[in-house]
């Protein structure tokens, strides 16, 4: 499977019964490894914490950042324990996306009291078949929205 968003869809409601049957509380690392799990179970490629080397005006910057998850090489979630997201968490995974050329990705708390409280679809360079989210920022300024 390499469509991002039935990926989407299969991470999003595994996440969701993972906030359900866990709730807030747990390490980041811990609810992670078992998003990790869950989705391998279901037969999804999982790589965690995958690291992005990034290339600057000739400077190269080896292993610069680290995507938490990244399904399928097409999705990836970054995975976050906190009471409150910051905006900077958003910028973090559209910065991914534009590092590495993919187009959809999630910012999925776990310490929120609800997990859809916690959840942040992010879109780069969106198509129209994206164009139907609600929850969507686009990086093609450098800007997130």
């Amino acid at each position: 499977m390499t469509d991002p968003e039935e990926l989407a869809a299969i991470a999003i409601d595994t996440a969701f019964q993972i906030h359900k049957d866990i709730g807030p509380g747990l390490l980041e690392s811990a609810y992670e490894m078992i998003l990790a799990e869950k989705l391998r179970s279901k037969g999804i490629q999982v790589d965690r914490q995958v690291p992005i080397d990034i290339k600057y005006d000739g400077i190269e910057v080896k292993e610069a950042y680290r995507i938490d998850l990244l399904l399928n090489h097409c999705l990836i979630i970054e995975v976050k324990a906190v009471e409150q997201t910051q905006p900077v968490h958003a910028k973090q995974v559209l910065t991914y996306l534009a590092f590495t050329g993919l187009t959809l990705g999630f910012v999925m708390n776990f310490g929120m009291g609800t997990f859809k409280d916690g959840l942040r679809r992010l879109v780069r360079n969106h198509s129209s078949s994206f164009a139907s989210s609600r929850l969507r920022a686009n990086h093609s300024d450098g800007a997130a929205g």
